[in-house]
């Protein structure tokens, strides 16, 4: 085999070549979870990038649930327009498309998440800013697995070319292969035979409601790369069942957010073999070779050279080469490679280069991983956006467009939890506002003495609606003439904001001084909006507005109108 060799799929369709633009989450949907025009731009440049094959960034199932802020969410036929748009560009230039299909499960990102994560069984990830999913029912369960059928049936309406089922870095397919996310009794649950279940269901459920000749993958952990979890043995007799469906390519990779091995950052170091043969799972393809029987393998995660690649495929260990990150940087790799331009796909090395006594702490290694796909990431956002990418971005760049997209909670330390939501919001309420206390306001007030000017610190004097006594919490405080405009992070559910919708006077500290007045809550107003003029700053007036935008609780304005008979 050579990477120009077409492949043919069970389903009658006919790769042309053997270069698959593996998926990277591009987070440019619309505000509503559309695709957006962005994406257009980016997946023209794809189509026409020479590749066999281009497999999309993964599409949420259900719009509850997102893996990142900006993932496109596919229940229904309401953004059938743009989603054919998406797939014509792609197809325009000479490439198939297939849509990632996937659900977060505990993986669900809190800053896009409103509702509390769903998983197997109520485990959380060891990863900062993960709070503890709860545990899915039965119910739950099949009306997820009908939800992946109904996307695949409006993607292939819409124009796309097949289907991928995320089941790899331990999103909710995944958590249900593996035991560390899986302590399940019943038939969901147990035995490998049992875990695989959901992964199965979903595979017969999306053949059954499409046509014979729609494409259908399965993206795969070789392993979890964690103690006790779902290991290559596992692994192995999944694709042996997978083989037995009706499926067209299992693509394998490996990892999680926890170990993400899928980066080269797993928790064992590369062997000499694989850094040689340069992909990071091509070892594990060629043992599960005989379980996948006539299904064609993709390997993705590693390859950079063409001579690595063309050896892949001369052993017979896989069908098809992945890329990902390199076909950020640049997007038209496939015909450099297939046309001789290039021997050597460029592949940054993203890092914060922390001293190596640093490098082994687990949390700042899952944040090297973060802002390494947060740097691809700020790449397809160049691209949409109409711009060429710029592989010499700083990493200190991208960890600054991460905190205005997602806010100050993307770099949050975990909140681990009961599985009580009042004891946890109880616990978050604690944990915000020592942070305010404690971290925020004596920042802001060294960004006062440097010249970046923002009206944030005060406190706010309420009386107790059970107690009758008075009540003093810090606030962040914009000033007028007549009051003041403060925003309560929590709506109602805070202690201050349910005080003073029993009893609306207050007392707020303006600098030294304590002015009297009386408090209502404007839930008209926007938040977000009001957030911004509390820093004249411009690159702090978008991170404060990104923060409170990604509170989970419900944040209301609240209008101070001084009165100084009160007082």
């Amino acid at each position: 085999m050579a990477l120009s060799d077409p492949l043919p799929l069970a389903c009658g369709r006919v790769l042309p070549n053997r270069i698959m633009k593996s998926a990277l989450s591009e987070g440019l949907a619309t505000r509503g979870h559309g695709p957006d025009a962005r994406l257009e731009r980016l997946y023209t440049q794809w189509g026409a990038g020479g590749y066999g094959l281009v497999v999309t960034g993964n599409v949420m199932v259900d719009r509850r649930h997102l893996g990142e802020p900006g993932n496109v969410v596919l229940e229904d036929e309401r953004d059938l327009d743009a989603l054919t748009r998406w797939s014509k560009a792609t197809r325009d230039g000479g490439a198939p498309i297939w849509m990632q299909l996937n659900h977060p499960g505990r993986q669900a990102n809190p800053l896009a998440t409103r509702s509390r994560p769903v998983a197997p069984s109520a485990i959380g990830l060891n990863v900062p800013g993960m709070p503890t999913p709860r545990e899915l029912t039965g119910t739950e369960i099949e009306e997820i697995v009908d939800r992946f059928a109904a996307a695949a049936c409006v993607a292939e309406t819409s124009g796309f070319d097949g289907v991928q089922i995320h089941g790899a870095h331990g999103y909710l397919v995944s958590q249900f292969l593996s035991p560390l996310s899986n302590k399940r009794t019943d038939a969901w649950g147990g035995d490998i035979d049992g875990r695989m279940r959901f992964l199965l269901e979903i595979v017969r459920k999306i053949r059954g409601a499409v046509s014979p000749g729609f494409a259908l993958g399965v993206k795969l952990n070789s392993a979890d790369f964690q103690r006790g979890g779902f290991d290559e043995e596992e692994s192995r007799l999944t694709v042996e069942r997978l083989a037995q469906e009706q499926i067209d390519l299992i693509e394998v990779s490996g990892g999680s957010y926890e170990s993400p091995a899928m980066m080269g950052r797993g928790n064992r170091s590369l062997s000499e073999s694989t850094r040689i043969r340069e992909a990071y799972f091509l070892d594990y393809a060629r043992t599960v070779r005989l379980a996948a029987g006539t299904v064609p393998l993709a390997v993705t995660g590693g390859f950079r050279t063409r001579v690595g690649m063309a050896a892949a495929l001369e052993s017979g260990d896989c069908d098809v080469v992945g890329l990902g990150r390199p076909a950020a940087v640049s997007t038209s790799a496939a015909n450099t490679l297939l046309s001789g331009q290039v021997d050597r796909l460029s592949a940054p090395a993203i890092s914060l280069n922390l001293p190596s006594t640093l490098r082994s702490v687990p949390a700042l290694k899952s944040l090297d991983g973060a802002l390494d796909l947060q740097w691809h990431t700020d790449q397809l956002h160049l691209i949409g956006d109409g711009n060429d990418p710029d592989p010499h971005r700083s990493v200190w760049r991208t960890a600054v467009t991460t905190v205005q997209r997602n806010g100050i909670d993307a770099f949050r330390s975990t909140r681990g939890g009961n599985s009580s939501a009042d004891i946890k919001a109880k616990k978050k309420f604690r944990l915000e506002r020592a942070v305010g206390r404690y971290l925020a306001n004596p920042m802001v007030r060294g960004l006062t003495a440097v010249g970046v000017r923002v009206s944030l610190v005060s406190d706010i004097e309420t009386t107790g609606r059970r107690s009758g006594l008075r009540r003093c919490v810090p606030v962040s405080a914009v000033f007028d003439e007549n009051g003041a405009w403060i925003i309560s992070q929590h709506g109602t559910r805070s202690g201050w904001g349910a005080n003073i919708t029993a009893d609306p006077r207050v007392r707020l500290r303006h600098g030294k001084q304590w002015r009297a007045g009386t408090a209502v809550l404007v839930r008209s107003d926007d938040v977000t909006a009001r957030a911004r003029t509390f820093a004249t700053h411009p690159l702090l007036s978008r991170v404060v507005a990104a923060t409170f935008r990604s509170l989970q609780t419900t944040p209301i304005s609240v209008r101070v109108t001084f009165d100084e008979s009160l007082g």
